[in-house]
């Protein structure tokens, strides 16, 4: 296998240079996440036209020039495609290095899940399916950081990006032929707005364990996760290895700024908190001065729940309705999203925001199937039992009406 091998900058600049006006981009990253702060950056694998290259970004250095082409909206004429499989970690580097999402991405795993292939499906999957290829396993427990790198590991990667533009070709044609452009387009939005959002947010409702607290407690939670999230920066660890979150919310309830209160506290007393106990209390008090009105609100719950019958119906009905449009069930929805848009409909309220599966085209396909569910105006019929989803709505006739009326 012919390529580039890029280490120095200069090498870099050229390469970038070289690929700056290639209509189509193909790449993959390798990374290490298990032990750090944010995922690290260890390997960058490029197919661009008769390009084939693998970037080394601890040699190279500063790699945003890389990333600045991918994320230019405005070349070459005014559309590029950029190729990658399961790009959520390739969209929080272009975001983290560039500041904006990929323009023009093809995510190769996203546009099989909308032609009918199952999603979420693995690269070698699709590779098998689309080009009749078998992609090689041995590396598959590489620690990318340790260099240098084997040709064996080198190999490997690349692998990971030389199918990709005639993958592209065979699922975008797919995906033209069921009129699906839009869908796939506003679905890779949707994608990429996701992880920007949680590259941006502060995820302190995330926390495990917080969930029935009150709005003071709320309050202490939000900045100890501050507090730790500084820490986890600083340090380049694991926020959860910084305070795990079960301590946290133990520190929430007890709501005591008071240092040895903290270290009384099971699992406190640990020597790497000896030099942060007033730190953390320093939070605690932090949060007990926030004015009420300032407090962090739970969403209240409904108080009309489905029947779990009818939402494990619906739930099934997925299945049903993305076999008949030929998508990928995964794709559509799952059981919190049919949950999410019962309570919606069951028991509407003033500012509910709209269920995911009642916008875009999800509503168009799924949300208006299921408003006519419980209308009573679909069926379900078994249409082949030799199916793996066997099961079909179908229109209801017309209620017969009484002689009363």
């Amino acid at each position: 296998m012919n390529y580039d091998s890029i280490e120095t900058p200069s090498q870099f600049q050229q390469f970038c240079e070289a690929i700056a006006n290639e209509p189509v981009i193909g790449f993959d990253t390798e990374f290490v996440s298990e032990d750090c702060y944010r995922p690290e950056l260890c390997l960058i694998q490029v197919a661009a036209g008769e390009h084939l290259a693998v970037i080394d970004p601890y040699k190279v250095g500063d790699t945003q020039a890389f990333w600045d082409i991918l994320t230019d909206d405005q070349a070459p004429a005014g559309k590029r495609v950029v190729i990658a499989h399961a790009a959520r970690e390739e969209i929080r580097f272009a975001y983290r290095f560039s500041g904006r999402p990929i323009a023009g991405l093809f995510d190769t795993q996203l546009a099989a899940g909308f032609v009918g292939i199952e999603y979420p499906a693995s690269l070698a999957t699709l590779v098998q399916k689309l080009v009749g290829k078998t992609l090689p396993k041995g590396e598959t427990r590489t620690n990318w950081r340790h260099r240098p790198l084997t040709k064996d590991q080198i190999t490997y990667a690349l692998h990971d990006v030389t199918n990709l533009a005639e993958m592209h070709r065979k699922l975008v044609a797919d995906v033209q032929s069921l009129d699906r452009v839009e869908w796939l387009d506003e679905e890779t939005t949707r994608l990429q707005n996701k992880v920007i959002d949680a590259e941006e947010s502060e995820n302190w409702q995330r926390v495990s364990g917080s969930s029935g607290l009150k709005p003071r407690q709320l309050e202490i939670i939000r900045h100890l996760w501050r507090w730790r999230e500084e820490i986890a920066r600083s340090k380049n660890r694991l926020p959860r290895r910084v305070m795990r979150d079960d301590l946290m919310v133990e520190l929430a309830k007890r709501g005591s700024p008071d240092v040895k209160k903290i270290r009384n506290i099971r699992g406190m007393e640990r020597r790497g908190y000896n030099d942060q106990y007033n730190e953390i209390g320093d939070a605690i008090a932090a949060a007990l001065k926030v004015p009420d009105e300032q407090l962090p609100r739970r969403a209240r719950g409904r108080s009309r729940s489905a029947s779990p019958m009818l939402s494990q119906f619906l739930s099934t009905s997925i299945a049903c309705i993305s076999r008949q449009q030929k998508l990928a069930p995964a794709i559509v929805g799952n059981s919190d999203d049919v949950k999410e848009l019962l309570a919606y409909e069951l028991d509407p309220r003033r500012g509910s925001p709209t269920p995911a599966l009642l916008k875009g085209w999800r509503g168009d396909i799924v949300g208006s199937a299921f408003r006519k569910i419980l209308r009573g105006e679909l069926a379900i019929r078994v249409a082949d039992t030799s199916e793996q989803q066997p099961l079909e709505f179908v229109e209801c006739e017309a209620a017969p009406q009484s002689s009363n009326d």
